[in-house]
């Protein structure tokens, strides 16, 4: 995902020798227009690698839950989902989290709140493309290093200790994951999920782009 308009982030896949132990904190939200597409999708998506898995949904909610091959979940909404209209294939990505940070991400990553009811809350880029959205309490139990994270790059005109600072100030707290090196600072949002500010060599050329965004990591 890498539009020229500010609209999403890279996707950058990395080897990790951890297990998974629980379900991820944030997944992949993908559309469909019809019930055949939605049909034709899933088949595609287990084709590709991926199985039906039963994290709690009810049988008569419409969305088919999947899991990749390495087990990190994702669904696949039914068509007429007004939520993701216009949102494109990739509708949202979908993570566990308070009203508190929903409204912190928005000011981190300066996309406005485009849904914020019953401590339910979304952001999306103003020039469109996928939501990223907060389901409210109950919020789930941790079980270790999470295996998805926001990866921030510092915006024009700055530097890694002046995101930080500014992070700090709209309430992330720093951490220690016990990383290496100095090319990365990880933090965590007000709910303590993990993300990383980058240094400015990072930051990716060509289009516009928010306020840091950068990627999303995935193990």
């Amino acid at each position: 995902m890498l539009p020229g308009d500010d609209t999403g982030f890279r996707l950058r896949f990395l080897p990790t020798q951890e297990r998974k132990t629980g379900q991820n904190h944030m997944h992949f939200a993908l559309t469909s227009t019809s019930l055949d597409d939605q049909k034709q999708v899933v088949e595609r998506a287990l084709q590709l690698g991926a199985r039906h898995i039963d994290i709690g949904q009810r049988p008569q909610e419409g969305h088919v839950v999947l899991a990749d091959p390495e087990g990190n979940e994702f669904c696949v909404i039914e068509p007429g989902n007004g939520f993701l209209a216009e949102c494109g294939f990739i509708g949202a990505l979908a993570r566990d989290g308070s009203q508190e940070t929903g409204y912190f991400w928005s000011r981190a990553l300066g996309w406005p709140l485009v849904w914020d009811q019953g401590q339910e809350t979304a952001i999306r880029s103003p020039h469109g493309g996928p939501k990223v959205t907060w389901g409210g309490p109950p919020l789930m139990a941790r079980t270790g290093k999470e295996r998805l994270h926001f990866d921030l790059a510092p915006p024009a005109g700055s530097d890694q200790q002046t995101e930080v600072d500014r992070l700090v100030s709209l309430g992330a707290t720093r951490i220690d994951m016990g990383q290496r090196g100095v090319d990365r600072v990880v933090m965590a949002d007000p709910d303590g999920h993990e993300f990383c500010v980058l240094t400015a060599r990072w930051t990716f050329q060509g289009g516009k782009k928010s306020r840091g965004t950068a990627s999303l990591d995935r193990y």
